[in-house]
């Protein structure tokens, strides 16, 4: 180009040069006064009039290989049918083929006075480059071959822009639905890919592609979405074993109520199932089903997941079903159930679980105490602090507790706060005084233990998640708890913790205890140092040793009760009653008479080393067992990957030993060009369900819940708006007018009704076109 410099800038004055080279070869067609381009590649690669295909595939991917070779776009163009509906013809077009329709995008509403058109460009041409090919006695023959085309190619480092060149390929898939899994979006996953295959043109698709096959999967899942999530479900139920899973529908077949375990959720609860929480508070998916998760206590004193379920209705029927069938996979009731305030619930357990102590969840209980009394006088006065000082704490008898109830009550003006009337007479529900002499009670009232499973399984909800997400999910997020699991496991038998003292108990203890309970026994045992006895008794064959520990504030003593002849002790702290481990004044009393076996009839199986069986390799719910195809391809690719980068790794260092493995490489993959003709490419569907599940063809499938409305839902995040703001807000919104159906609010690419089909024209003058991935 020639410019000229006016004022220090350059000005574009003419086409007299161009700054690239246009690939390919121009020659001039008879009558026409237009630039055409052939394609300037080797002669083998070009289609020829009577070459021969098994199929029409093998006809198609033979055209795209001298396309990319070449440097333009191939797509799909029209077809013609027998009379019994087979293919006899098909034309494969250059993407510049035909024109773009001038059309307006109505980007407002459809009464709207103002029409705005949408700004576009066209890179279509006009071009007649093309192939014909027809079906000869069960064989593909090329009838026709259009060489020329009317533009130059692509560039070669410019092909990746092409849209016949983007493809995703199977393991690309695989790797965006894997990633999911952890939250990883279709963008983000692009970029990962980006950066392990070194760069933008080396990935093969681009970022719209990432995101347009996620929306296909979700577009799909959509219409299977519950039966494809039960047929997963079910389908471990048959092979794996100890597995459960039971579902119920409604006469609409709406998926009710889903409930699911595995084997290994059952081996912890026969271990750690003495005291287990039943929340029903998440909002899982975009069906308002609500997830309801049943939690223990493991030998770690980590929150241990025994089964899940999903609730589309709250009732004490539904409740009722569950707990059944929670009955019916472990066999036995909790000795101790945590719920939160539902009445259904309490209704239900009542009944089902009618062997169990029903308490209330603490922190959920006092998690509402800002929202009903107010924020202002919780952070502006002591009213908060006086009220945790007498719930959170076992050291008070009910009376003192009703006392000093009563006194915050008074004290603060809130005789009238119906909230605080109402948990105060279910108070021997969830106050720790009522119920401090009960077994284990000390583990439901921990804050933190309560907050953490609520981000635990908050990280698991997502209220736009479809089914099949929400499982995923949750299977990832329990696959995480169970290494995490075997994680302490493995510190717990391979480090040995520091001895703070010379008493041999501790050492014992060390080895009894997993590595996290050890560090609280220790603490206890320390604690002797902080103890002494001043006074003691003989009664009943027992010695009542009254012993004064600094550590506490209190000016009362701590009553231990011991009978020597068979090591029976007992402590009026009642920490081994509440959380099943000896304190400091019962260890003071064992040392003063040189105890040197730590006392069996003491320790909790639950809390020891080997509470559960060392198994050296515990499969997930969600592996080890193959039973389709896709999930065996899986399991091999998975190998090839391993020895592969095992292979790499081994001949980093080796540029010669590296060279030859990638001849070997490249050789073995134009044996697979050469092997992938015979594989037809799967459908849509087929595509979708092999990434997400079994999906087979139900003539009454189960159906998504529809009309349900769990308990506490509506909008989150969302301000109430008046109804004068919601008309601002709604006549100010912009609508897309959707090409395929011209109604408004969605896109022709998710529009539910089928395509329209244009003419088809098969004087060759114009040819009606579809999607290469169609």
């Amino acid at each position: 180009m020639a410019d000229t410099i006016v004022d220090d800038r350059a000005v574009f004055t003419g086409f007299d040069s161009l700054t690239y080279a246009p690939r390919g070869i121009e020659i001039i067609l008879p009558n026409s006064s237009e630039k055409h381009y052939i394609p300037d590649v080797l002669e083998e690669l070009k289609p020829k009039v009577g070459m021969t295909f098994d199929n029409m595939d093998q006809a198609f991917a033979y055209y795209c290989n001298y396309a990319a070779a070449s440097g333009f776009g191939v797509r799909k163009g029209t077809d013609s049918k027998t009379n019994n509906g087979v293919i006899k013809l098909k034309y494969y077009l250059c993407s510049k083929e035909g024109f773009n329709q001038k059309k307006k995008v109505d980007t407002l509403e459809e009464n709207a006075k103002q029409k705005v058109v949408r700004a576009n460009f066209s890179k279509r041409t006009g071009c007649q480059a093309h192939i014909r090919v027809e079906l000869v006695q069960d064989k593909w023959n090329i009838y026709k071959f259009v060489e020329e085309h009317n533009h130059f190619f692509v560039n070669e480092e410019d092909m990746h822009f092409l849209a016949s060149s983007r493809k995703l390929t199977q393991l690309q898939k695989h790797m965006i639905q894997s990633m999911a899994k952890i939250n990883i979006g279709p963008v983000r996953a692009f970029n990962v890919m980006r950066t392990i295959f070194g760069g933008f043109e080396e990935v093969g698709v681009s970022k719209n592609d990432c995101k347009n096959f996620k929306r296909e999967i979700n577009l799909f899942i959509n219409e299977y979405d519950a039966e494809m999530m039960v047929g997963n479900l079910m389908k471990k139920k048959e092979h794996l074993p100890d597995f459960s899973c039971e579902y119920f529908t409604d006469e609409e077949n709406c998926l009710v109520g889903l409930f699911w375990s595995d084997g290994e959720s059952k081996r912890n609860y026969q271990v750690f199932g003495d005291i287990m929480s039943f929340d029903a508070t998440y909002r899982s998916n975009r069906y308002s089903m609500v997830f309801v998760p049943f939690t223990g206590i493991d030998n770690h004193n980590n929150n241990v997941s025994f089964g899940a379920a999903l609730l589309a209705s709250e009732t004490a029927e539904t409740y009722k079903w569950l707990l059944r069938c929670f009955l019916k996979a472990f066999g036995k009731q909790p000795d101790v159930v945590v719920t939160d305030q539902d009445p259904a619930m309490k209704k239900a357990i009542e009944d089902v679980f009618s062997g169990s102590r029903h308490r209330l969840c603490m922190w959920h209980v006092m998690h509402k105490l800002s929202t009903k009394v107010g924020v202002t006088l919780c952070n502006t006065t002591d009213f908060k602090q006086r009220i945790c000082d007498i719930v959170w704490t076992d050291s008070l008898s009910p009376s003192e507790f009703e006392v000093g109830w009563h006194s915050v009550i008074q004290d603060f003006d809130l005789s009238d706060n119906n909230w605080l009337g109402d948990i105060y007479d279910m108070r021997e529900s969830w106050i720790p005084a009522y119920y401090r002499d009960e077994l284990m009670s000390g583990l439901m009232r921990t804050t933190s233990r309560s907050e953490s499973e609520n981000h635990f399984f908050g990280q698991v909800c997502n209220v736009r998640s479809t089914l099949l997400e929400f499982l995923t999910h949750f299977e990832t997020a329990i696959e995480s708890q169970r290494h995490n699991q075997r994680k302490n496991d493995h510190d717990t038998r391979y480090t040995r913790p520091q001895l703070k003292t010379d008493f041999v108990l501790e050492k014992q203890a060390s080895q009894i205890y997993t590595k996290t309970l050890f560090l609280d026994v220790q603490v206890e045992i320390v604690g002797i140092e902080k103890c002494i006895n001043v006074k003691l008794e003989n009664i009943d064959g027992f010695t009542k040793f009254f012993i004064k520990d600094f550590d506490q504030l209190c000016n009362s003593y701590f009553e231990v009760m011991y009978r020597p002849e068979d090591t029976t002790i007992h402590c009026s702290c009642r920490r081994y009653e509440q959380f099943g481990l000896l304190c400091r004044h019962i260890f003071y009393i064992l040392k003063l008479y040189d105890v040197k076996e730590f006392p069996r009839k003491y320790i909790l199986k639950r809390w020891t080393r080997e509470a559960v069986p060392n198994i050296l390799y515990r499969q997930s719910s969600h592996s080890g067992f193959y039973t389709d195809l896709y999930d065996r391809n899986q399991s091999v690719v998975r190998e090839i990957f391993a020895a592969q980068e095992y292979t790499l790794s081994r001949l980093y260092d080796d540029i010669e030993a590296l060279s030859l493995y990638k001849e070997y490489v490249e050789a073995y993959k134009t044996k697979a060009d050469e092997l992938q003709y015979v594989v037809p490419p799967p459908s849509k569907r087929d595509r979708a369900s092999e990434l997400n599940g079994t999906c087979k063809y139900n003539k009454r499938p189960v159906r998504v819940p529809v009309g349900y409305k769990s308990k506490g839902s509506g909008v989150h995040n969302k301000r109430i708006k008046s109804k004068q703001e919601e008309a601002i807000v709604k006549a100010g919104k912009k609508s897309r007018q959707c090409q395929n159906c011209k109604e408004y609010g969605h896109y022709a690419s998710t529009c539910s009704k089928p395509p329209k089909k244009t003419g088809v024209n098969t004087k060759e003058k114009t040819f009606d076109t579809m999607s290469a991935d169609s």
